[in-house]
């Protein structure tokens, strides 16, 4: 297994079922989830975390718990993920965070760190993230690690049509980065 992402601040590791209280806190929080639609209930997080265990057998990652370093606290999820997107085979970073944490520079700071883990240890030429075209924070995020929008789609979840921009950062555009 590939070492995970750290950072001075974060450490990031799988999510496993003691995770569920945590993420029980994000995703039911109605203003953290509103890029989704609202809250979500215990059998959807269930399954959220069902499916990011599943993508660690399948892919060896996907979101995983970012926390932090000097106590151990899972403040938010974090990671690459295998996705379509407008028919094709992407590596997204996405980003979720507990709104207590928000406005502490932690998203930028472990999306970042996933952003560099993908490109050292996958074999992707592009990373990107999907963000929801109300979400200005976290268009922010993406800005800030160099990403730009080089598409717009619309993702049918929950019985709602979600506007997205999607934003990436090519390998070469990576590679010439001013570094931090």
């Amino acid at each position: 297994m590939r070492a995970l992402p750290t950072t001075d601040r974060l450490v990031l590791r799988e999510m496993g079922p003691d995770d569920l209280p945590a993420l029980t806190a994000i995703m039911g929080d109605a203003e953290t989830m509103t890029a989704y639609e609202g809250p979500f209930g215990p059998a959807e997080i269930a399954t959220w975390l069902a499916r990011s265990q599943q993508r660690y057998a399948d892919d060896g990652f996907a979101l995983w718990a970012v926390t932090l370093r000097e106590t151990g606290e899972m403040i938010g999820q974090c990671g690459p993920t295998r996705q379509i997107i407008d028919g094709r085979s992407m590596v997204e970073v996405g980003y979720l965070f507990d709104r207590r944490w928000w406005h502490r520079g932690f998203a930028r700071e472990a999306a970042r760190a996933c952003r560099d883990w993908a490109f050292h240890n996958l074999p992707v030429d592009v990373v990107c993230s999907k963000i929801r075209d109300t979400n200005l924070a976290s268009m922010n995020v993406a800005i800030r690690n160099g990403m730009s929008v080089r598409g717009r789609t619309v993702t049918h979840y929950r019985g709602v049509d979600m506007p997205h921009l999607v934003f990436e950062i090519t390998r070469d555009e990576w590679m010439l980065r001013p570094t931090p």
